[in-house]
């Protein structure tokens, strides 16, 4: 079998690789992560591409997924274990380093400005930061 050719990254997922793939760098981080297969979508409901986060046995990527028609980042399509999608100022806030708390990302939760599928892997994404 031929190797598939890398996709270039476009959009927003460009931005979340910047932010995390630095981990790949990180002993700690391999070492946690040696046995873990974990793949997290986030959506920016407003943006053109979603951030699909691959953790594959320690090594971190990501890839962009188009996030229109939604079949494009359906479950039994990308493949994904956990989802998070939100309005773009939210993942900025989140990469940035802005002012997020718990409490406000419940209150988002509750009011629906923030959905959530595969809760435990996606408070993964909490972890990871921790790193930097």
């Amino acid at each position: 079998m031929a190797e598939e050719k890398k996709k270039r990254i476009k959009g927003f997922a460009k931005v979340v690789a910047k932010e995390v793939e630095v981990l790949n760098t990180i002993e700690q981080f391999k070492e946690d992560y040696k046995d873990s297969e974990l793949k997290i979508l986030l959506n920016p409901k407003d943006g053109k591409y979603a951030a699909l986060l691959v953790i594959d046995k320690g090594k971190i990527y990501v890839e962009s997924i188009e996030n229109t028609p939604k079949e494009n980042i359906k479950k039994k399509n990308v493949g994904w274990d956990g989802l998070l999608g939100a309005k773009m100022q939210f993942f900025v806030d989140l990469l940035g380093g802005g002012d997020i708390s718990m409490g406000s990302i419940i209150w988002r939760i509750l009011t629906f400005r923030i959905k959530i599928k595969g809760i435990k892997n996606v408070l993964t994404l909490m972890k990871l930061f921790e790193y930097e």
